[in-house]
Parts: C-alpha cells; sequence; structure tokens
C-alpha cells in the first residue's frame, strides 16, 4: 500500500478519503492529483503511517480552485502556484491574496486603436473611477483591458456605446456587491478567497450568457413580427 492510500470516508464533509474517493468527488484523475502533489500545487495528506496518509475537505476545495484556474481561467501552472502562495502566506492581506489572484485570470488582449482614440480613452476611465469614488490600483491588468476596449470601440466608430459607460459600471457595482456580500459569510480568509476566484472566473460566463438572451429576447420583442 503506497502513500497515497488513505483513510476511507463516505465523501465530503464525513473526514478523511482514499485518494480514488477524493479523486471521485472533485473529478481530477488520481495521476493529476499525484502530479499537483508534486508540484506543490496540493498540500501533501497527513500521514497516519509510514505509508498511509488522509486528505480532507480543505484539499477537495483546493483541487477545485486549481481546477478552475487552469481548465476555466486557462492559467499556466507557474501562475497558479503563485496564486496558491498568495493564499497561503500569513503576512499578505486578504485584499492583496485577491488581487493577485485577478491578476493571474485578467486575460491580456490584443486590441487594436488609435493613439487618439487611446489618449480619450483613458480620460474617461479616469473621469469615471473619479466619479465613482473606485479605489483602483495603476497596474490593475483590467483597467489596461477595459482602456484598450474604450479605445477600440472608438476606433471602430462605435461611440454611442461608449456613451453607456457609466450605466455599465453602476449596474456592474451592483451586482458585484452583492456577490461580495455573498463570499465574505464564508467561514475562512481562504474560503472567501477561493469563492471570490472561482466566482470571478464562472461570473464572466454567467454574466455574459445572460446578456446574450436578453439580447436575444429584446430583439426578438421589437423586431420579429406578430405570428399571423
Amino acid at each position: 500500500m503506497d502513500t497515497d492510500t488513505i483513510h476511507h470516508s463516505q465523501g465530503e464533509g464525513k473526514g478523511l478519503m482514499r485518494i480514488a474517493e477524493l479523486s471521485r468527488i472533485s473529478g481530477v484523475p488520481v495521476p493529476t492529483i499525484k502530479y499537483y502533489l508534486r508540484e506543490n500545487l496540493l498540500p501533501p495528506g497527513e500521514l497516519t503511517s509510514p505509508n498511509q496518509a488522509s486528505y480532507s475537505d480543505t484539499h477537495l476545495r483546493r483541487l477545485r480552485l486549481i481546477r478552475a484556474l487552469v481548465d476555466l481561467a486557462q492559467v499556466p501552472v507557474a501562475r497558479v502556484k503563485e496564486v496558491l502562495e498568495g493564499l497561503d502566506s500569513d503576512t499578505m492581506s486578504l485584499h492583496d491574496q485577491i488581487g493577485r489572484a485577478h491578476r493571474a485570470i485578467t486575460p491580456q488582449r490584443q486590441l487594436t486603436s488609435t493613439s487618439d482614440a487611446r489618449e480619450a480613452a483613458t480620460a474617461q476611465v479616469d473621469t469615471l473611477l473619479k466619479s465613482r469614488g473606485w479605489t483602483v490600483e495603476p497596474d490593475a491588468p483590467a483597467l489596461n483591458t477595459l482602456i484598450d476596449t474604450i479605445a477600440a470601440l472608438r476606433t471602430l466608430q462605435q461611440d454611442h456605446l461608449v456613451g453607456f459607460l457609466d450605466s455599465y459600471a453602476a449596474a456592474v457595482e451592483k451586482f458585484t456587491a452583492l456577490e461580495i456580500a455573498a463570499v465574505t459569510s464564508r467561514t475562512t480568509p481562504d474560503q472567501i478567497a477561493e469563492s471570490v476566484i472561482i466566482g470571478t472566473i464562472l461570473g464572466e460566463t454567467l454574466i455574459s450568457s445572460l446578456r446574450l438572451l436578453a439580447q436575444e429576447s429584446i430583439s426578438a420583442n421589437r423586431w420579429t413580427s406578430p405570428a399571423s
């Protein structure tokens, strides 16, 4: 029996698991779990004898977070390790832990725009942040992405969409406040950070899907001829 064979339980929330059960519940193959252990992405199990170890719900949550970063956000393993090191830090604040994760999962897009459009976009975003009183680090990747996106819209002569920026921000601020309130009800800082990260990754898809469905519905009501 090797060190990956561990005490059996009936599943999540019920104590210690064999690695096969950990794999079944998490959906992560056993070889992949062993790889994460070798790469120190996943903390080692607690040894119960020289050739036995135990895994807990903490390992299960961490596996889910790793898979969200790797599979959903397409974050390289090296960057995943940086995020996890931040979550495990005893000196880094929760705000900084989450910030490190946000920087890892923010997509870097190459958008074409003119210099004039980028200058105008930068001024517009600066005005937006000041008017809404948002506290944002100047090196936040999402800040640069927002500026690039607005500049691209201006370059593509979609200025009418740029005019909705404050309304977009107001809507985002409203549901983001609800998200933060929900995740801060979690038990530990580690769970809060994990919930924010996974919620951010999947939340993008959730919001995008709802937006597309709303567009389809509004379009159908506005431009589809009534059935005879």
